[in-house]
């Protein structure tokens, strides 16, 4: 049998009746937890006690982090208890009873184009987790968020555990809860975290949603998780890669700067300085991830149907992004992780997009933001012009277009002179 916390490829849980105990209930185990977790679809999972070890420093990290204003307009991240406590510096503060957490890994890895590859003129860039879609009754693909999907498979792992393990009390959750996953993940020996802040798997990379189950099972000490050495070495693809300079040194993200925040999360007009370096990103960003040496030899055979690559949202061009008024945006991304940018979020990147790709093509659309309220806001019909105006959402894309235009302009002239003096 493999040590605990190792990764082995095929296990199954133990029978109750080993247990030697006369108890009807299986005992706690890494293996156990991980066999139940591949059962209902995750693709690696662990258990790690809590308090783990590096409980401290990661508590320290974090608020380093918090303090040092990284997290940008992400006030959730900075909550805090009636003791003044970082509510997401450590499990046990919004968890007292908590003794241990589920960590599981499900991969959105497939066979599709990375980012940084060659790209039809005019095409824009969806993070790969975003172009999750399922089949639906009549064959048709809709969207699909990854956060429903896997909370589904964390309540299946819940009963499964209960039926093993006895009843407990628990909380799941995918993205939504007051946990710093990823070094929940770490801890729980389902990898390291890279210079990229990513928890990078040894075998899997690091395409892969994590979901987690706050639990108040307690774990027996021998089955405390292996963690995996980091192996990033002297690497710094990761870093140099960054159009941003979003990762200030090794292991460290200001926020503020990364291409993911400022697409999805910030919804003010982002800097000039900034969007410059943004190239063709419209949803988040792969460039860290792109550049992984591990991430060359992930499988792609743990991509479930429910999250599907949507092929129309693999280098999306941007006149069809553009062209879609608020009810079509509704209509392809209702259900889609893309939705949390919001419409006019979304129209603001392209036009980042659109002003960095220098093409002229794209100038009439510009320009229609830029001057026309209703040619870039007529998403809600109850809505009158003066709110429209005043509202900081509608700024940040009539503002963004003119940055866009000017950007073409800056772009397309040394061009011209070069055409002329051939």
């Amino acid at each position: 049998m493999p040590p605990a916390g190792s990764i082995a490829e095929n296990e199954s849980v133990p029978d109750s009746s080993d247990s030697g105990s006369g108890s009807p209930f299986r005992p706690l185990s890494q293996n156990a937890i991980r066999a139940l977790a591949r059962s209902v679809g995750f693709s690696e999972a662990g258990i790690v006690g809590l308090p783990w070890v590096d409980t401290d420093r990661d508590a320290a990290r974090f608020t380093e982090f918090i303090e040092k204003g990284r997290a940008g307009t992400m006030a959730y991240l900075s909550r805090r208890n009636e003791r003044d406590e970082l509510v997401r510096s450590r499990v046990e503060v919004p968890f007292p009873w908590a003794r241990s957490i589920v960590v599981c890994l499900a991969s959105y890895h497939s066979d599709s184009p990375l980012s940084t590859e060659p790209a039809a003129s005019g095409a824009g860039w969806i993070a790969r987790y975003a172009w999750s879609g399922r089949n639906d009754d009549k064959g048709a693909i809709r969207p699909s968020d990854y956060h429903k999907v896997l909370l589904k498979r964390l309540r299946a792992l819940d009963a499964e555990m209960r039926a093993a393990f006895g009843e407990f009390e628990s909380r799941a959750y995918v993205d939504t809860g007051p946990v710093v996953e990823r070094n929940a993940a770490r801890a729980a020996g389902l990898g390291w975290t890279g210079k990229n802040t990513c928890l990078i798997h040894p075998k899997l990379g690091s395409w892969n949603f994590l979901a987690v189950m706050v639990t108040s099972l307690e774990l027996p000490v021998d089955q405390a998780p292996l963690t995996v050495p980091d192996r990033c070495g002297s690497c710094r693809r990761c870093l140099d890669a960054c159009p941003t300079q979003a990762l200030i040194e090794p292991y460290k993200m200001d926020a503020t700067r990364c291409i993911s925040y400022l697409t999805i999360e910030y919804r003010g007009q982002i800097p000039e300085d900034l969007a410059n370096d943004m190239g063709r990103q419209v949803f988040g960003c792969d460039i860290c991830q792109d550049v992984c040496p591990w991430n060359r030899k992930a499988p792609i055979d743990f991509v479930s149907p429910d999250m599907a690559p949507r092929k129309e949202l693999i280098n999306p061009d941007l006149a069809w992004l553009a062209e879609l008024e608020f009810d079509d945006f509704e209509r392809v991304f209702n259900g889609s992780p893309i939705r949390r940018a919001g419409f006019l979020g979304l129209r603001r990147n392209i036009a980042i997009a659109m002003g960095n790709s220098g093409l002229t093509r794209f100038l009439p659309w510009l320009r229609r933001c830029a001057g026309d309220v209703e040619a870039s806001s007529n998403h809600d019909a109850n809505e009158n012009a003066s709110s429209e105006v005043s509202d900081p959402a509608h700024t940040a894309v009539r503002e963004t277009a003119r940055w866009a235009i000017r950007r073409i302009g800056q772009i397309a002239r040394p061009k011209s002179t070069e055409n002329q003096s051939t």
